[in-house]
């Protein structure tokens, strides 16, 4: 049998516990945590993502501001919103919505979110804490599925872990909270050569590669644990999943496994900021 790794079912347990804390901490200082998120454009599917954040927000009792710009903002516009946002004492926590528009220099704006207010986990410092093993907030998607197999209780020590994909924001911050927990990490993407092969030696296989179905089901190995971190339109992701079911030990179903992890953690480690 394939253990399915219900990222929605966790998430849900998580809004719960978040809830309670929210409450203590509300209770016992009279200050409610909240979230600044930052669209710049009009992206629909941006958007909805920032939408589903703010929900997330009202269900465990945390307040949210939003800050929409055109989107023909300037980075030293949007440079200016960020440092307001980091001087409000009131503001825990701040996401800058991804992707800006091109004429932004994402990664100047990234960097400027204060270390503490990281919640997202995007900035070049967060991101070397996290990967000396120093205390800082791991990228959202990552960081959730860390939790998601910890909750299941699925082997990683000494295990071999091939992550597809090298982004700043999930494949290189993925394969060193994985190799954090003692395994053995190779990075791969789409240029990869002899690929297949490679999946194939994968005790773990996450799919961060950002194309749909692109990791085969017959190059990876039986009872292998299968995580895809991948969502495209059709609901499908980036591995192909279906032939898997019954074959590997482990998988996340899409949708319902990764994407809810992601917006539970943003929302933990803003309570944990605002907690400190």
């Amino acid at each position: 049998m394939t253990l399915v790794l219900d990222g929605k079912a966790l998430s849900l347990q998580m809004e719960a516990q978040l809830l309670a804390r929210v409450t203590r901490l509300r209770d016992s200082t009279g200050r409610t945590p909240i979230l600044a998120t930052i669209l710049v454009g009009d992206d629909p599917a941006s958007a909805t993502y920032v939408k589903m954040k703010g929900n997330a927000c009202h269900r465990v009792g945390m307040d949210s501001i939003r800050r929409t710009l055109p989107s023909d903002t300037s980075t030293e516009q949007l440079l200016a919103e960020i440092a307001a946002l980091n001087a409000n004492p009131d503001v825990h926590g701040i996401l800058l919505q991804h992707p800006v528009p091109e004429q932004i220099d994402e990664r100047a704006c990234f960097d400027a979110i204060a270390l503490e207010k990281d919640v997202d986990g995007v900035t070049c410092l967060g991101f070397g804490r996290m990967s000396m093993g120093e205390r800082a907030y791991g990228s959202a998607t990552p960081a959730g599925i860390m939790s998601l197999l910890k909750a299941y209780d699925v082997a990683l020590a000494g295990k071999h872990a091939v992550v597809v994909g090298r982004s700043a924001i999930l494949g290189k911050p993925m394969a060193m909270m994985l190799l954090g927990a003692d395994a053995t990490v190779t990075i791969c993407h789409s240029k990869t050569l002899d690929l297949p092969a490679l999946i194939k030696q994968a005790d773990i296989v996450v799919g961060a590669v950002g194309r749909p179905e692109f990791i085969k089901a017959e190059w990876i190995k039986d009872g292998a644990v299968v995580v895809d971190a991948g969502y495209h339109p059709g609901g499908v992701g980036d591995i192909e999943l279906a032939p898997l079911m019954g074959r590997v030990s482990a998988i996340t179903p899409v949708p319902g496994g990764v994407g809810p992890m992601t917006i539970a953690t943003l929302i933990e480690q803003s309570v944990s900021a605002a907690e400190r």
